[in-house]
């Protein structure tokens, strides 16, 4: 009866992640008896409450590819915290590779406007409202890992508050 329950709680733990594929590539290395194909998976991994990871994985077939992105990108969760309205606290950017990525806070009602890769980062982050907008690369695994730096800069008020050495009502005045 213990193992059941053991099992159950740790299932219940595994629900709340969502995982979405942004890209399965066909990759081939060339040995010596010719070329060797194998698949590699670019993989988001995300609570939608305020947890996101991509993770990368590559395997002789799709299927082993994704599972191990996916194992990859449990590993490189990162927080964002998140206001109210679902939104960020401000305006940030961030760069991997040749991609660059800016990321500004919207109003209540806006949504997610952002393309690609960067729009599946965020929504598995929880953010709601958000204005991006990719520049450089449009690769998606830069692209991607570019939304994740930009998330990992951002500050909270209590934070910058702390930082500065003064109470939290004086930012707002």
């Amino acid at each position: 009866m213990a193992k059941s329950r053991k099992t159950s709680r740790a299932k219940a733990k595994e629900t709340n992640w969502q995982e979405r594929v942004i890209q399965i590539r066909r990759v081939s290395k060339v040995v010596k008896g010719g070329k060797k194909l194998s698949f590699r998976a670019i993989v988001v991994v995300g609570n939608e409450n305020g947890q996101v990871g991509v993770g990368v994985g590559k395997a002789g077939d799709v299927i082993g590819a994704v599972r191990k992105g996916v194992a990859d990108g449990k590993k490189q969760l990162i927080d964002v915290s998140l206001t109210k309205s679902s939104s960020i606290t401000h305006l940030t950017k961030g760069i991997s590779g040749g991609a660059k990525v800016i990321v500004r806070p919207a109003a209540p009602g806006t949504g997610v406007i952002a393309g690609g890769a960067v729009r599946t980062v965020l929504e598995l982050a929880g953010i709601k409202n958000i204005l991006a907008k990719q520049l450089g690369s449009n690769n998606p695994l830069n692209n991607a890992r570019a939304v994740i730096d930009a998330l990992e800069g951002l500050r909270t008020f209590s934070e910058v508050a702390e930082e500065r050495g003064v109470p939290l009502e004086h930012l707002y005045t």
